[in-house]
């Protein structure tokens, strides 16, 4: 089984899930935790937990199973340890040559406040606005009740708002 002409199928279909999956997945672990090699961990480790369960998870919905161990991990992983952020955001294609000054000084604000919340309310404001989640995707994936995460996001915009006066959380816009 040296080349993967002659690997089983499912390990082909696995390795073609996460050259296709790897990128979205990286993101959205970073904007959860805000420090990349943390985000590069926690991927690892849900990839690892999905290769054991690939058989099983195929055929259903194995980004909602990755995502379910990231985030469950990500909250786990700051029991012990606070995370920082790390530089402007190095998961976003555009070059940061192209931002003005305002432009670097906002993304910075933005990454600031979300280090400030914790870290169910961070997963919680990232699943809801950033992955556009349901209530309801957002209780499963995280495993807790939408009462959870309606108080979560609820205090996390609260927080956010605090620290962004000048962004209109609602709209997008700003103030």
């Amino acid at each position: 089984m040296g080349t993967m002409d002659a690997a089983w199928p499912a390990d082909v279909e696995f390795v073609e899930y996460v050259r296709a999956r790897q990128h979205t997945l990286l993101r959205a672990a970073y904007l959860v935790c805000g420090d990349l090699p943390l985000a590069e961990d926690l991927l690892e480790g849900a990839l690892v937990k999905l290769a054991r369960q690939w058989e099983g998870v195929r055929d259903e919905q194995p980004d909602a199973f990755v995502r379910r161990i990231l985030y469950r991990d990500a909250i786990s992983s700051w029991r012990n340890r606070r995370p920082e952020v790390v530089g402007i955001d190095p998961l976003w294609e555009e070059p940061r040559d192209s931002w003005d000054a305002e432009e670097v000084e906002r993304r910075l604000d933005v990454l600031r406040a979300l280090g400030g919340l914790t870290p169910r309310q961070r997963a919680t404001v990232v699943l809801r606005y950033f992955e556009d989640r349901t209530e309801q995707d957002t209780a499963e994936i995280l495993g807790v009740s939408v009462g959870t995460v309606r108080s979560q996001t609820h205090d996390a915009l609260a927080r956010l708002r605090a620290a962004l006066p000048r962004v209109d959380l609602g709209t997008g816009g700003a103030r």
